[in-house]
C-alpha cells in the first residue's frame, strides 16, 4: 500500500430513506486482498474485487422491489435508489441512474472483445456492473448491477 496520506474522493452521502445529505471529501478505502477476502463473501469478493459477473437471474435483488437504497457491499457508499430500479428483463438488477453521479466511476471496458462501460464505486473501486445505452427514459441508460456488489437498506 502506498505510504503517505490517503487519497481523498468526493461522494454524496444519503439517508437510508434516499434523502441527499451533503457532498463530503472522504478517504478512499484501500485494503489488501486478504482484508477484502475476510470482509466479503467469496461471491461478493469475486464480483467486486475481481470484476466477476453473477449468473443471470441468480442475484438476490434481480426481482426485488422494496423501497430503500442500495449501498456498496464493500464500503457502504450509497449507489442506487429503489425509485430508479426497473425490470429490464436482462437478469440483473437494473437502474436508470445512480443515486449520485459523484458516487460512481464509469470506465471503458473492452475485456470481452466488445466495448462496454464498467461501473465502479468511487470510494473503494468495487466493481458494480456495467451501464448500457438501452434503458428507459428519462436517461435512456441501463445500469446493469450485480446483486452481490450491493447491500439493500430498507427506507424508514
Amino acid at each position: 500500500m502506498p505510504a503517505g496520506p490517503p487519497e481523498m474522493v468526493t461522494i454524496v452521502d444519503f439517508t437510508n430513506d434516499g434523502k441527499r445529505k451533503s457532498s463530503e471529501s472522504v478517504a478512499k478505502v484501500v485494503k489488501t486482498d486478504s482484508e477484502w477476502q475476510k470482509q466479503l463473501s467469496s461471491g461478493a469478493y469475486q464480483i467486486t474485487r475481481r470484476e466477476g459477473t453473477e449468473i443471470p437471474y441468480s442475484g438476490e435483488y434481480c426481482n426485488f422491489y422494496g423501497a430503500g437504497i442500495y449501498r456498496c457491499v464493500c464500503c457502504d457508499t450509497a449507489q442506487f435508489s429503489s425509485e430508479t430500479k426497473y425490470d429490464s428483463g436482462e437478469g440483473w438488477p437494473s437502474f436508470w441512474q445512480p443515486i449520485a453521479k459523484e458516487n460512481v466511476v464509469e470506465q471503458r471496458d473492452d475485456s470481452l472483445g466488445m466495448m462496454r462501460t464498467k461501473v465502479s464505486c468511487r470510494r473503494c473501486d468495487a466493481h458494480l456492473g456495467h451501464v448500457f445505452e438501452d434503458g428507459p427514459q428519462p436517461t435512456g441508460l441501463r445500469y446493469c448491477i450485480n446483486s452481490l456488489a450491493l447491500r439493500f437498506v430498507k427506507a424508514g
